[in-house]
């Protein structure tokens, strides 16, 4: 059994994940190794919780876009839970992976889970007024 930081847990419902995204995140807690790894495909995510592949795919894209779970470059079926989520055998591996994780989040190096900026509101062109000419 993993522990994992219930302060960050509780921070979760700040990022407005949706319930499939929960489910989703959930599902890969169960199966995460000590640290967040995840080597599991959406089709197996999906089974586990009984959501459509599709369904699946907007919830864990949800998930790497508020960066509480991210994607390893070049690794097909791997996910990594974010430190600041991911389980941990002991205590102490558990503070060094947090410690570590706010380190690289303040020097750059790691992303700090959060809500997407939204896109600026598209103007339609008929929203501009235009200059008459005389």
């Amino acid at each position: 059994m993993l522990i994992q930081s219930h302060l960050a847990m509780a921070q979760l419902y700040r990022l407005g994940l949706s319930k499939a995204a929960y489910d989703v995140l959930s599902a890969m807690a169960e199966v995460q190794h000590p640290g967040g790894e995840v080597n599991a495909s959406q089709a197996e995510l999906a089974a586990s919780v009984g959501l459509s592949k599709n369904r699946t795919s907007i919830a864990v894209n949800q998930l790497v876009e508020r960066h509480v779970v991210l994607r390893p470059e070049g690794r097909y079926r791997s996910y990594k839970i974010h430190p600041l989520f991911a389980g941990y055998t002991t205590v102490e591996e558990l503070e060094s992976g947090i410690t570590s994780a706010l380190c690289a989040i303040q020097a750059g190096d790691l992303p700090e889970p959060s809500v997407p900026a939204a896109p600026a509101p598209a103007r339609h062109l008929a929203a501009v007024p235009s200059r008459q000419t005389a």
